[in-house]
């Protein structure tokens, strides 16, 4: 019964949301761009807590923590999202090239590198597999040591590919507030631990993204019970010596915006520099699944780009 109470609140401070976010302030280096509401009729579709998108921003691979790639077009008007289309959902499979079910299926973080090559984290049992496309098997990367004491239902959240090649991984929770968040580097066939983000506030780490200017961009999110959820991204220059100059270019105030996990950073066609991130429903109807899109009040020169 409480249970069933606790989640009706969640549900009523879900669509007050919808009712108040147009007047709701936030802290932000950032302009609200777009933000769209994603239904789609098919038993698999939500949960969705991975996004890639194309140098254009105009296809994307979405990752459902279920266990399924979602793609699609994205359709804008007026620098607006107007429109998804094309949608296709393929199972993630395993490394007998069967989907992938039960607790095995609790994919989390998405990384696509630009030979097309995806990688997934999947929390439960920590691990992270590689694919060819989504229509391929997995294969398995190394595990470092470390991924066996992370905590359950928290571990590998956020995947991001830097310029190099290398691919970067990091947990939901570090174990402790005053601990910050470890960040794996996967390079050469070989995981190492190269430096640590700083944990601030009750900011969780749920997705990632490096910029088309070479920078690492972390979504951060913040569950404040029935009264819904914050957002937050920070972002970090990386570099052989760690990270620094450490920046917050957004932090929204509930109830702005859904349950948002899934980051993309891309470039539009006027130099700006856009954030596009997709909510996670939970599969529940209570919740929606949102593409959000924040553009950077700042323009990058294209010959200036990294990726």
């Amino acid at each position: 019964m409480r249970k069933r109470f606790i989640l009706s609140l969640i549900g009523a401070s879900v669509v007050v949301a919808g009712m108040l976010s147009a007047r709701t302030e936030q802290e932000s280096s950032a302009k609200l761009t777009s933000t769209f509401t994603w239904a789609y009729d098919h038993a698999d579709f939500g949960g969705l807590s991975g996004l890639e998108l194309s140098q254009d921003g105009r296809s994307f691979i979405a990752l459902s923590d279920r266990g399924a790639f979602v793609t699609g077009k994205i359709t804008r008007k007026n620098g607006k999202i107007a429109n998804i289309s094309d949608i296709v959902l393929s199972p993630v499979k395993n490394t007998k090239n069967t989907q992938i079910r039960g607790k095995e299926a609790d994919s989390e973080g998405l990384a696509l590198r630009e030979d097309g090559r995806l990688f997934v984290s999947f929390e439960n049992y920590h691990r992270v597999w590689t694919y060819r496309d989504t229509d391929s098997e997995a294969a398995w990367l190394p595990r470092h040591d470390a991924f066996k004491t992370l905590q359950r239902n928290s571990a590998m959240e956020a995947l991001a590919i830097a310029p190099d090649g290398a691919l970067y991984a990091l947990p939901e929770r570090s174990g402790r507030k005053a601990r910050p968040f470890p960040v794996y580097r996967y390079a050469d066939g070989t995981w190492s631990q190269p430096f640590t983000l700083p944990r601030r506030d009750d900011f969780l780490a749920v997705g990632a993204d490096f910029g088309p200017d070479g920078k690492l961009y972390l979504l951060e999110r913040d569950f404040r019970g029935v009264l819904g959820f914050r957002s937050r991204v920070r972002r970090f220059d990386v570099d052989t010596n760690g990270v620094s100059n450490e920046e917050t270019l957004l932090t929204t105030r509930t109830p702005i915006h859904d349950n948002l996990e899934g980051l993309a950073v891309w470039q539009d066609d006027t130099g700006a520099i856009r954030l596009t991130m997709v909510s996670d429903d939970n599969f529940r109807f209570f919740q929606r699944t949102e593409l959000v899109e924040y553009t950077l009040n700042e323009t990058l020169d294209f010959a200036q780009t990294k990726r």
